[in-house]
């Protein structure tokens, strides 16, 4: 069947030689494909409507944006040349096609196959004629070579290349190993039957029966394991109940307990008066002091956490020593919290546990733990619920415990980091944490569900967070080397008039607080300083030199108004 061309010789203008402008365009058949003539189609005149025209016009391509003469009507309308895309409306493939001139498929043989068999006629000197089932080329290396190809290497030339490999392992390192190959019986009856096959002579390792010899190095590595975790237990459990009492006597002549208050510790009056002098140092922790807290509304002890792993108690009124020493976690203890009487304490280390700790006995009453780190510790303050802990964990959660049960009872999981700080305000209602996603969010107690959220691109980190007298103000040391507060009533918002600036925190959880009466703010910074702000004005009203190194603990007294207590990274507790 011969093919039709439209022709696009059409004349410039309809009016051009041309008594029928609107005449359609001719068709002149073509001959076969294979018996085709060279034709100069530049030098091809056509005849339309009986006028001979010198000038033809080769067809318009439809992509191209420039057009040099003025075609007509019939060539701007006449369909594209050669045969219909089969995916595309207008004859263009518009993103589907893989290959400059159009489609390219597949035919008869497979990519994979013909490299096969191309680096195979290189290499060999045969491969397969895929039209034919028949072999091309070098037929006595075909027959020698018993047919295999380059992707398929017989078993003694793959013993060969290992033996070979493993020879230049052993030059290099100059180490004698015995070169014995250790062969898979599950895998070697199909290797056998499959030798032309792509995978034959490699031997892949398939789980099956274990061998004597690797039965019995399983053993050993399972008894050498059982053993250090029993080592580590052993030794666990030798930290676990270790107490030690320095004082005198555990009860005095009356039977009164060592951590009863004093009778005569009340305040003296209720303005507060910033320290000037040192009254006291309490050097015992080997390491880094990371904080402080003063037994609850009396005073008279102060609990202090070690980076040597130790919690201590020291004696505030009398004797000015070391009362009692908590030996319980392996590694550095991160912070600490006593209940509202003070007979009992929370301890939370880096070994990713959390102890509750009889003051009195040194005796632990339980632990806790969830397999990652504690960053700080808190009870409900209220009474009646003394017995709900909260701790905001490394894994960005904040897990609730109830200590009588030991079962964990909430989760509260919206941080995008670890969480630094628990405070609770609202009466006890909510709490707020914050953490290093630099945000701070509000929760109502016992349900998981964030009914706050602050944060600003201006905000930083905020690591410790401490709740003013009056409790409606939080103050919060942020890593910009600032104090911002914030309000503690429904809205929870900054308080822009007050600010306190100055020190360098920078890196560093420094802890902030008030004086008892509020009138004043108190921070340690990482220069060994400890500062302190009037709450009015937001002024700088003193510095103490108080550590070498970072001042990162400050407290002060509940009951003597004019006294602080500061801890720092050298060891050391001090007492203004």
């Amino acid at each position: 069947m011969d093919l039709l061309l439209s022709s696009y010789a059409q004349e410039d203008s309809p009016t051009h030689g041309s008594s029928d402008p609107d005449s359609s365009p001719t068709r002149i058949p073509l001959p076969s494909k294979s018996a085709a003539p060279n034709v100069d189609d530049t030098m091809l005149s056509l005849t339309v409507s009986g006028q001979a025209h010198s000038q033809v016009h080769k067809p318009l391509d439809p992509t191209q944006h420039v057009v040099s003469f003025n075609p007509t009507y019939d060539q701007l309308w006449t369909p594209i040349v050669g045969p219909a895309h089969p995916y595309a409306k207008d004859g263009l493939a518009q993103g589907l096609r893989n290959h400059k001139l159009g489609f390219v498929e597949n035919a008869s043989i497979e990519p994979f196959v013909f490299d096969e068999q191309y680096n195979t006629y290189y290499k060999f000197g045969y491969a397969a004629d895929p039209s034919e089932n028949r072999y091309v080329g070098d037929v006595v290396g075909f027959e020698k070579n018993d047919g295999i190809t380059v992707y398929n290497i017989p078993q003694h030339e793959q013993k060969k290349r290992k033996l070979e490999k493993k020879k230049e392992m052993m030059e290099e390192s100059d180490q004698v190993v015995d070169a014995v190959e250790v062969q898979n019986p599950a895998s070697e009856t199909w290797l056998m039957n499959n030798r032309k096959s792509p995978w034959a002579g490699k031997k892949e390792w398939v789980q099956g029966e274990l061998t004597e010899e690797q039965k019995k190095y399983a053993e050993e590595h399972a008894k050498k394991k059982a053993e250090k975790e029993g080592v580590e237990k052993e030794k666990g459990e030798s930290h676990l109940d270790k107490s030690t009492f320095h004082g005198k006597e555990e009860k005095d002549y009356q039977g009164r307990s060592w951590i009863a208050p004093p009778k005569d510790a009340k305040a003296s009056n209720d303005h507060c008066y910033i320290p000037k002098k040192l009254v006291h140092t309490w050097s015992g922790h080997t390491k880094g002091v990371s904080a402080i807290r003063f037994f609850p509304r009396h005073g008279h002890l102060i609990l202090s956490a070690g980076m040597d792993t130790k919690v201590k108690i020291w004696d505030v009124f009398n004797s000015g020593k070391c009362m009692r020493t908590y030996m319980g976690h392996n590694k550095a203890v991160r912070d600490i919290y006593f209940t509202n009487d003070g007979t009992k304490f929370l301890s939370a280390g880096y070994d990713k546990n959390i102890k509750y700790w009889d003051t009195e006995t040194g005796q632990v009453i339980s632990t806790f733990s969830t397999g990652k780190i504690p960053y700080v510790v808190r009870l409900n303050p209220d009474d009646d619920k003394q017995n709900i802990l909260l701790a905001g964990m490394s894994d960005k959660k904040i897990v609730q415990w109830d200590m009588n049960s030991g079962q964990i009872t909430q989760e509260y999981d919206q941080h995008l980091g670890a969480v630094n700080t628990i405070t609770f305000v609202d009466d006890n209602r909510r709490f707020v944490t914050s953490s290093d996603d630099k945000s701070l969010r509000v929760w109502e107690f016992g349900i998981p569900v964030v009914i706050k959220y602050i944060s600003e691109p201006h905000m930083h980190s905020m690591p410790a967070i401490s709740l003013h007298p009056n409790k409606n103000w939080l103050a919060c040391q942020s890593l910009d080397n600032q104090i911002l507060i914030y309000s503690t009533r429904e809205r929870f918002q900054l308080n822009k008039k007050k600010r306190f600036a100055g020190h360098i925190v920078a890196g560093y959880a420094c802890q902030v607080n008030f004086s008892p009466d509020g009138r004043f703010v108190m921070s340690g910074d990482g220069e060994g300083r400890c500062w302190f702000w009037d709450w009015k004005s937001c002024k700088v009203f003193r510095t103490l030199k108080c550590h070498d190194g970072v001042c990162i603990g400050s407290e002060w007294h509940p009951l003597e108004q004019s006294k602080v207590a500061t801890c720092g990274w050298d060891g050391l507790i001090k007492y203004w």
